[in-house]
């Protein structure tokens, strides 16, 4: 194939917004759906999942604090962030639960080493060349083809031995018809292109065809277009979305309410367009680290540890908010600053997915975070 047939291929596909996308004739055989959301650049718990309950945390964060009346009740301790309407509403019905003072074994603050341990599980940044999401889909799928990322390249968690396509809506119109069918016949008699090209319009099918319109990244539509796939009986089983913005040093007050109402409409979205098959989905949300107790001096908060995590869908078994609190007391916090962990991300991300596709977990546990000593399970997360 010639270096200018290449760089036409690569345009083509952009046409569908579907490049690398192919799905094998069945999926993996489970109705369970496991989708996980990463918050990258370092979500702050303290300003989603509030602990009201805790003097230290008014004392810290100062004009930063949620006032109480405001914020969305859950318990006694805690409550949501008020942007957060539509995930408070599914604790309310018992399909989300909320983790707090949660940390990956990362002690640093660094976003891309912070970010490389979340997603390949190693014990030191860049100890595993492959991630845990991709050693995921070889416990439970030997083909692969049964994962997508709703990214624009496939992220760390779902590289590996594998291979897992990935989709971004293109903000461009998309093709006509008539170069469709153009590019369809020049592709007819090679089978390698040939196969290529009919894959992306399967997933461009499965992504809800083409009106002529540009593609607005609404977080809404982004969450239903991602149940198009997901809902399908012969889709994937497996996925990951992407979300950027979370490194608040300035005006977090704003910019935190905005993340979290897109957040809020993005699962809302994927709750929508998961239909009947929402009962049998699993949406973990968690981010590389926390951010300090305290707010800076310029309207936000700085890198930390202890964050926040959520687990949502028609198959949690929610309405509860888990964490060992350790307390806002300043002799309380790790190195003076920041939420003390509680709770390693490693044990709550291989408890899910043992849950969710019934899998032992110490063999979950060991094939997703080779490295980490073995903690004590939690309670049931999931309905059985």
């Amino acid at each position: 194939m010639s270096l200018n047939r290449r760089a036409f291929l690569a345009g083509a596909a952009s046409l569908v917004a579907m490049p690398r996308v192919a799905f094998a004739a069945g999926a993996i055989p489970t109705e369970r759906r496991f989708v996980f959301i990463i918050q990258r650049g370092a979500a702050d718990g303290l300003h989603t999942v509030i602990p009201t309950a805790d003097p230290g945390y008014a004392r810290l964060r100062g004009a930063l604090a949620i006032e109480q009346e405001a914020a969305l009740k859950l318990d006694g301790s805690f409550a949501l962030h008020p942007s957060l309407a539509s995930l408070h509403g599914l604790y309310g019905s018992g399909q989300a639960s909320f983790f707090h003072a949660v940390a990956s074994n990362y002690r640093e603050r660094s976003h891309f080493d912070g970010q490389n341990i979340l997603e390949t599980g190693g014990s030191a940044p860049y100890a595993l060349k492959d991630g845990w999401m991709n050693r995921l889909v070889g416990l439970v799928s030997t083909r692969g083809k049964d994962a997508i990322a709703f990214a624009p390249t496939v992220p760390m968690a779902l590289r590996g031995a594998l291979p897992v396509p990935s989709y971004a809506p293109s903000s461009l119109p998309d093709a006509n018809e008539d170069l469709m069918l153009r590019v369809q016949q020049l592709y007819a008699n090679d089978a390698q292109l040939h196969a290529l090209w009919s894959a992306a319009l399967e997933a461009r099918g499965m992504a809800g065809g083409m009106d002529g319109k540009p593609k607005r990244q609404d977080p809404g539509e982004v969450g239903r277009m991602a149940a198009a796939f997901l809902a399908r009986p012969d889709g994937p089983r497996i996925a990951m979305i992407e979300t950027g913005g979370w490194d608040t040093h300035t005006g977090q007050m704003g910019r935190l309410a905005s993340q979290l109402r897109n957040l809020d409409t993005l699962v809302a979205g994927l709750r929508e367009g998961m239909g009947g098959a929402w009962d049998q989905t699993v949406v973990l949300v968690a981010t590389e680290f926390g951010r300090t107790a305290a707010a800076n001096g310029t309207g936000g908060t700085d890198h930390g540890t202890g964050a926040a995590a959520m687990l949502l869908g028609g198959a949690v078994q929610g309405g509860r908010v888990l964490a060992d609190w350790p307390g806002l007391a300043q002799a309380d916090l790790l190195d003076g600053r920041d939420l003390r962990p509680t709770l390693a991300l490693d044990t709550l991300i291989s408890q899910v997915c043992a849950e969710a596709f019934r899998i032992d977990p110490e063999r979950m546990a060991r094939t997703l975070f080779p490295g980490a000593a073995q903690s004590k399970s939690m309670a049931r997360l999931l309905r059985a």
